[in-house]
């Protein structure tokens, strides 16, 4: 047997890290699914390699975030190693060593904001954004579409690239009002130089099959040929599975994987997922047959049933209304996008962000500074309820000569505001300063 597409796939169960003993998210998550591939003979198909992750460094970390009081401080070394997995798998890709490649790391990353005190959703440093802005240091004009299946929201990767017109966010997830972390809204719609480009659909319980297929032929993929990009990451969270203790959806193992073969991605990357026997062997081994476009018609869970996971007839109507409201946002777009920031020449965003797992609670203000010429100077204002603070001054990519120069000059001017740590992270140049 031969797979259709070269595929890479890049294993870490993470043995030495687990937020407890009994967490949903610990290393049996990763070790069914290596029984299960390894059962299946995945191995001895040809063209499908196993390799190794990378280890990300804090100055790749730092690239991303504003971590404090500094990386060494909150992340371990598995955390690094998932960002290195996702480093590897868009080094295989883009140095052509393989079509395709699935980072089957833990812990997870998704949840992960711009600012990271320490553990929110599961999540320490975004494993995502780690690795694109890696690669990125090679191949800095890359377009790129990052999709979403997890079931919670992918608020980090939002809040990341927010203003970042080169990265489309698209997350599909069960609805914020019935699950963590409670954002994700429709109207979430991004910067003042990416409005539009950040895209949620936010789903009803108990959505199956039908309807996750319905918003990938009828949203994803349509604003995906428009988009153009040239590369499309899946963060592949497998939680939306009908056996998952954390949720309340209704997806399958064949969903996911005729998912993958739909949306075609480069990279996949997992993220959350819990039904660590039920769902994530199963699931797992889908997506890794579709995307190597193989055959995944016999993967099946033990108890699957389809008319027992069917989705009612008032789903399918809140799901097609959903993906109409969503698509036409996004043909809007530039018109919604002018009149929401005409004359302006800043913007502010008041949040609020909790750390669940390590029981934080932040109050964050960031001012996006408007630019003809680029997407503008991003500035973050944060503290939190165990008395840290911090202001990080963000430089694009893209920045114009004059952005640079605002940048410098906003951390300079930082020395006289009273907070414990300041930080400038200039993407322009790949530095980072702080003090």
């Amino acid at each position: 047997m031969k797979a259709k597409n070269s595929l890479a796939l890049i294993f870490f169960p993470a043995f030495d890290w687990a937020i407890s003993p009994t967490h949903p998210e610990r290393e049996e998550r990763l070790l069914y699914t290596q029984d299960q591939i390894f059962e299946e003979g995945v191995e001895d198909i040809a063209g499908i390699r196993f390799f190794n992750p990378d280890l990300a460094t804090a100055a790749d970390v730092e690239r991303v975030h504003f971590a404090y009081p500094d990386v060494d401080s909150i992340v371990t070394e598995s955390h690094l190693i998932a960002a290195g997995g996702m480093m590897r798998a868009l080094d295989a890709v883009m140095s052509k060593e393989t079509d395709k490649a699935f980072a089957m790391v833990r812990p997870p990353g998704h949840h992960a904001q711009r600012v990271t005190y320490g553990d929110r959703g599961f999540c320490i440093i975004n494993i995502e954004a780690v690795g694109l802005e890696y690669i990125r240091q090679k191949h800095p004009d890359l377009r790129v579409a990052i999709v979403d299946t997890d079931c919670h929201h992918g608020d980090g990767t939002e809040d990341i690239y927010w203003n970042d017109p080169d990265t489309l966010f698209i997350s599909f997830h069960q609805d914020g009002r019935t699950l963590y972390p409670g954002t994700g809204e429709q109207s979430e719609l991004g910067g003042p130089a990416a409005y539009g480009y950040n895209i949620n659909i936010p789903l009803p319980p108990n959505t199956g099959d039908e309807g996750f297929l319905h918003v990938l032929d009828n949203v994803v993929l349509p604003i995906l040929d428009d988009y153009q990009p040239d590369l499309i990451i899946n963060s592949a969270g497998q939680d939306n599975h009908y056996t998952d203790p954390l949720t309340n959806m209704n997806f399958s193992a064949q969903g996911y994987a005729l998912l993958n073969e739909k949306l075609n991605p480069d990279v996949a990357v997992l993220e959350g997922g819990y039904s660590i026997e039920g769902a994530l062997p199963y699931v797992n081994l889908g997506i890794v047959l579709a995307m190597a476009g193989l055959d995944y018609s016999g993967v099946h869970e033990p108890d699957y049933h389809k008319g027992k996971w069917r989705q009612s007839l008032r789903v399918t109507r809140q799901v097609e209304e959903i993906s109409a409201q969503v698509l036409k946002t996004w043909k809007e777009r530039k018109q919604l996008a002018e009149k929401e920031f005409k004359g302006k020449d800043r913007v502010s965003r008041q949040r609020q962000v909790y750390y669940d797992t390590a029981g934080i609670m932040e109050t964050q203000r960031q001012d996006f500074f408007i630019c003809g010429d680029c997407p503008g100077v991003n500035v973050i204002h944060s503290t939190n309820d165990r008395s840290a603070s911090l202001l990080g001054v963000q430089i694009p990519r893209q920045a114009c000569p004059n952005c640079q120069k605002l940048g410098y000059r906003l951390y300079e001017e930082a020395a006289q505001i009273k907070v414990k740590r300041k930080f400038l992270q200039d993407q322009s140049s790949d530095q980072f300063f702080r003090a």
